[in-house]
């Protein structure tokens, strides 16, 4: 069977407002317009996801929203992680490692260094970067999330929207 998971990395958010705390900072222009691209991208490629799981940072959450809506499901079914706000990406591969079994696809929606570092865990061609709304899947052999880990599972796709606009 098997259990993939998308890493995606928020899109653009604003450096706007100085005074605003960088967990609560909004998707600028460019984010407002990748997100939904990205996640239209991704919809027309997939044929079920079985839970999407985000940051509680708000240009996370709002990125994550944008799928929900895509796939058909509720921004309230976005189940928000704490651990995955300002992660190393071993705390992200703890949050995997608990999903229930039952899940088979999911979304996981985070930032940076720890998607980049996670990305290149399973990847064959080291990535420099994983831009905003970059998505980077993972095909795991595992029937476990527990096994979810560099040795059962690759690197099958790295899709971010500067490959889509110039």
């Amino acid at each position: 069977m098997g259990k993939t998971i998308h890493f995606i990395r928020h899109a653009k958010s604003s450096w706007a407002n100085p005074h605003l705390d960088d967990f609560d900072r909004p998707l600028n222009k460019r984010g407002l317009r990748d997100g939904p691209f990205m996640a239209q991208l991704l919809q027309e490629q997939l044929i079920q996801v079985d839970a999407i799981v985000s940051s509680p940072a708000n240009r996370a959450i709002t990125t994550a929203s944008y799928f929900a809506e895509a796939f058909g499901m509720s921004p309230a079914q976005i189940i928000t992680q704490e651990a995955i706000y300002e992660a190393f990406p071993d705390e992200v591969l703890r949050v995997i490692h608990h999903f229930p079994k039952s899940w088979r696809t999911v979304l996981v929606f985070g930032h940076n260094p720890a998607f980049t570092q996670l990305a290149n865990q399973f990847s064959e061609t080291p990535i420099l970067n994983v831009p905003t709304c970059g998505i980077c899947r993972v095909e795991s052999t595992a029937d476990e999330w527990t096994q979810f880990d560099a040795d059962h599972a690759k690197l099958t796709l790295f899709q971010y929207p500067k490959q889509f606009f110039l």
